[in-house]
Formats: structure tokens, C-alpha cells, sequence
């Protein structure tokens, strides 16, 4: 028998409809950020792209920098979550075919998390510094790590495993952080099934033929 949501109890209720507004902050965060950056960002207009009163907002969120680093955090987590995906026991080739084709896809359906991760990494990454310093080169590491285990094994070219992932991420990302460019010059953009799946196999074919794979 289905349970309705008014047989649920009232702190379940208000801890679904909690999380359900936290995440609507979150998402007018992104677009309103995205577009204006942190100081172009007013706290009436997050608040009405969220559908809620400015008090309501502050209530999950208790400054526009609070609101912001929760945004970048989640878009960190987004962007590299690809990247936690590259395991030590994988085929390289295949391995490294799938992260390219993974980033690309959040380069098409998820354009406005790289450039306001864009935006504030030109700005000096004031506030997002601690996160680079610590989870993101962690991770990097990690995955570094890995890419030396193949060099050594023979099972790649040898490339230095942090301008490798550079690499990764300045290609892919350049079609989201530059797609009024990309747009310009070819007229097609990502959202093109047949422009997407090019610009995979190429990405793939440039990375891989520069590490000596097929």
C-alpha cells in the first residue's frame, strides 16, 4: 500500500521539504553565481530565483559567501567525480576513454558548474583555496599515482601524470568554459549529438596517440 505524503510524519515532512529547499538554493546559486560571480550576486535576487523570501534564505544559508562556498563545494564534488572513477586495475586505454567522454558530458550538461569553478579559480580561488589544498590534491595525487603505476609497468607513455590530467581538463572544459567561442567558430555546440560524439573521439585520439595507445 502506498504512504502518501501526508501519512508521513511531520519531521520526516519537514526534513524532505528542509533538504528540497537547500537543494533549490543550491541550484539558483549556481545560476545566478555562474552569471554574476559572488559580489555581482544580490541576496533579493537569489532568494527570488529560489522561490523563496530573503529571510527563508538566510535561515539554510547565513551570508552570500556561505551560500557560495556550499555551491562550490558541490560543484567540486560534481566536476571530479569522474576522476574518482580511474582505478589502478582498469584497462589504461579504456580507462582514460571513459574519463575524457565523462568530462565532456558535464561540459555539456553541466556548463555552468565549470565556469563559475572557472570564475573563481581566475579570481585567485579566494575562498575555495582550503578545498584545492587539501581534497583536490589529494585526489590528484591518488590518481597521479595510479598513471605512475602505468608508466612504470610499460603500460603507457611515459608524461608527466599531473600535466597529463591538466591536459584532460583544459580540453574538456574549454567546451563549456568557451562554448559562445567553440559556437562562434564551428556553429555547433555539445548539445549536438553528432558535434559531441566528434569531439570525444577526437579529445580520446589526441590524449591516447600522445600516451601511445589505440
Amino acid at each position: 500500500m502506498r504512504t502518501s505524503l501526508a501519512d508521513k510524519p511531520p519531521a520526516r515532512r519537514r526534513r524532505k521539504d528542509g533538504e528540497a529547499r537547500r537543494e533549490a538554493i543550491l541550484d539558483a546559486g549556481l545560476e545566478i553565481f555562474s552569471g554574476l560571480g559572488l559580489h555581482g550576486a544580490s541576496l533579493d535576487r537569489l532568494a527570488e530565483r529560489a522561490g523563496l523570501s530573503k529571510a527563508n534564505l538566510l535561515y539554510y544559508f547565513p551570508s552570500k559567501e556561505d551560500l557560495y562556498l556550499a555551491v562550490l563545494r558541490r560543484v567540486l564534488d560534481v566536476w571530479l567525480d569522474p576522476l574518482q572513477e580511474l582505478d589502478a586495475d582498469s584497462d589504461p586505454a579504456e580507462a582514460i576513454r571513459a574519463y575524457i567522454r565523462a568530462k565532456l558530458t558535464l561540459s555539456r550538461d553541466a556548463p555552468q558548474a565549470s565556469r563559475l569553478f572557472c570564475l573563481e579559480i581566475v579570481q585567485g580561488a579566494p575562498l575555495l583555496r582550503a578545498e584545492l589544498e587539501g581534497p583536490l590534491r589529494g585526489l590528484v595525487e591518488s590518481k597521479a599515482a595510479i598513471l605512475r603505476g602505468w608508466i612504470d609497468q610499460g603500460r603507457i607513455g611515459a608524461h608527466d601524470p599531473h600535466h597529463l590530467i591538466f591536459s584532460i581538463w583544459a580540453i574538456t572544459q574549454h567546451y563549456a568554459d568557451f562554448a559562445v567561442q567553440v559556437d562562434a567558430v564551428t556553429g555547433r555546440s555539445l548539445d549536438e549529438s553528432d558535434f559531441f560524439e566528434s569531439t570525444v573521439a577526437s579529445t580520446q585520439a589526441l590524449i591516447l596517440t600522445g600516451l601511445g595507445l589505440r
